[in-house]
């Protein structure tokens, strides 16, 4: 029986948590698998993935159980494409600030009449175990999630027209440039109460197209915040924060022993 895919799981309601990689090598991704988060995004924008990163990495989660998911560069909506293709479950777009960007990364996305997503699952049907051509392409709608970011004004204002473009599964809110966008240049600050009633509508929003809502976390403790909103999948650290954040405790017990 086919393990339970992140689609199934978001379309349950079930809280995702997402780990989120910057280091392209396949050991260290490795070893964020086994930290015990539902999910690792391989991000390719501000992170160091590329393509062939991204081809090796996602051996280690699926592996590990882990879901794939991939933050492709601004713009780049052919590697969303490849990013499939090599296993990705979902895949990020960022700065979707146009209903063209929205409709030409759900393009890439989905195969046709759907979409224009080109036939080459080859290495993705091995590493998913699916050995049917014709079953892959019956599943690969309902299997992959297509998540838009909004970081901007311009973004929010186009939302409802977003989340009415067949093919785009979600909405992902990066909230460090939408507080950016929000104070006019004047700060960065993902947990911005004066954004909050807006965080909150986007997620309203997108649960009321039958949508998956989904931010990147800065403060954990805001994460039960966000889930009464209705976000579902929620992105949290990085390695350079789970590597000081367990040497900090590390250094902590052993100086406290010493008295």
């Amino acid at each position: 029986m086919r393990a339970a895919t992140l689609a199934d799981r978001l379309e349950a309601g079930e809280a995702i948590l997402t780990a989120w990689s910057s280091i392209p090598d396949a050991l260290t991704v490795e070893a964020v698998a086994c930290l015990g988060f539902d999910a690792v995004t391989l991000d390719m924008q501000h992170g160091g993935h590329h393509e062939d990163s991204v081809l090796r990495c996602i051996v280690p989660l699926a592996f590990h159980g882990r879901h794939a998911i991939v933050r492709v560069p601004v713009g780049r909506f052919d590697t969303a494409s490849r990013a499939l293709d090599f296993g990705a479950e979902a895949v990020i777009a960022p700065m979707v600030n146009s209903l063209e960007d929205a409709s030409r990364f759900a393009a890439a996305m989905k195969y046709p009449p759907r979409g224009e997503r080109s036939w080459g699952p080859t290495i993705a049907m091995q590493r998913c175990g699916e050995p049917d051509a014709a079953g892959w392409l019956a599943g690969a709608g309902r299997h992959t999630v297509a998540f838009a970011m909004v970081e901007t004004r311009a973004a929010l204002s186009l939302i409802d027209d977003m989340l009415a473009v067949d093919g785009i599964d979600g909405i992902f809110l990066g909230p460090s440039d939408f507080s950016i966008a929000w104070t006019e240049g004047k700060t960065v600050d993902p947990s911005h109460e004066g954004m909050m009633e807006a965080v909150a509508t986007i997620a309203e929003k997108t649960r009321a197209a039958g949508k998956h809502a989904a931010i990147y976390v800065v403060d954990p403790a805001l994460v039960g915040r966000y889930h009464g909103m209705g976000y579902r999948l929620f992105a949290l650290g990085n390695e350079g924060v789970y590597l000081a954040k367990g040497a900090d405790n590390l250094i902590a017990s052993a100086r406290a022993s010493i008295g």
